[in-house]
């Protein structure tokens, strides 16, 4: 989970390294599209469909419907709020939703190390907002990276329905991803596409699908059929640490320390609940 949540954490950075012109609705699709097919080959080289059953169908759409909205409001709001404020208010927002979900949904109540994790990574992602300075947020772009939040905590909750009915990780991600990928296939038409078969533009697209998405997401769902839904949502808040860093070291971004502090809180989470499992 935590190799996935590094991965993801890259992908705020490679929309701000887009050539200008790059919507981000059509990154949000190009992801999901390049990522599906990544997959897909996967899993085809691997002749992972040959025993595959049925799909649950509600489960699976609403996985669908998750991770296609979550890259609408995730790349949207990282564009208005900034890459750090906007990749650690969607993630930071969602173990709460996810808490909440694995616990009607799921039955799986919390563990009390999950509390004091949780309480430590919202804090600290509290602080690296702050530092970076409320008046110069953009506020829609908040709101989106809370629906991003959202959306993620109810793709992770549908996704975990999808495993516990047996279908191996990877077959899983690809059928979600790929039915994602078609729900946001209209997005696509008539906009600029142009900057993706410019050199930056085709690498932008190729590391979002194949390498934050294809890789990243072998690894979320090996970890989704082993941990509950809150906990792999926590682990994830790995992702706003490393879009923090790579914001001050490639984007030129700075730190307050009042924003260090809260980096250092949502470490101490990570630790805490990475040691408990």
């Amino acid at each position: 989970m935590l190799a996935a949540a590094v991965l993801w954490g890259t992908t705020g950075t490679s929309q701000a390294l887009a050539p200008t012109g790059a919507q981000s609705s059509v990154v949000g699709a190009m992801r999901l599209l390049v990522g599906g097919a990544t997959l897909l080959v996967w899993v085809l080289f691997r002749d992972g469909f040959s025993a595959v059953r049925h799909f649950p169908v509600r489960a699976t759409v609403l996985a669908g419907i998750g991770v296609a909205a979550y890259q609408l409001t995730f790349f949207a709001g990282v564009a208005r709020a900034g890459v750090a404020v906007g990749t650690i208010v969607a993630v930071g927002s969602a173990p709460v939703m996810a808490g909440i979900l694995g616990w009607l949904v799921h039955g799986e109540r919390p563990a009390r190390v999950w509390y004091i994790a949780t309480a430590l990574a919202v804090i600290g992602n509290y602080l690296l907002v702050a530092g970076n300075g409320f008046a110069a947020t953009d506020v829609w772009g908040i709101v989106l990276a809370l629906g991003a939040g959202a959306a993620y905590a109810g793709y992770t909750s549908a996704s975990k329905i999808v495993l516990a009915d047996g279908h191996p990780p990877d077959v899983a991600m690809a059928v979600i991803f790929s039915l994602g990928a078609i729900l946001l296939l209209p997005t696509l038409f008539g906009v600029n596409l142009g900057w993706i078969a410019t050199l930056r533009g085709g690498l932008v697209v190729l590391h979002l699908g194949v390498i934050a998405t294809g890789v990243s997401y072998m690894f979320f769902a090996r970890g989704l059929r082993l941990t509950p839904v809150a906990t792999t949502v926590t682990l994830s808040l790995a992702e706003p640490f490393t879009a923090a860093l790579l914001g001050i070291f490639l984007l030129g971004e700075r730190l307050t320390p009042q924003s260090f502090i809260g980096v250092l809180l949502i470490f101490a989470g990570l630790a805490i609940l990475s040691n408990s499992e």
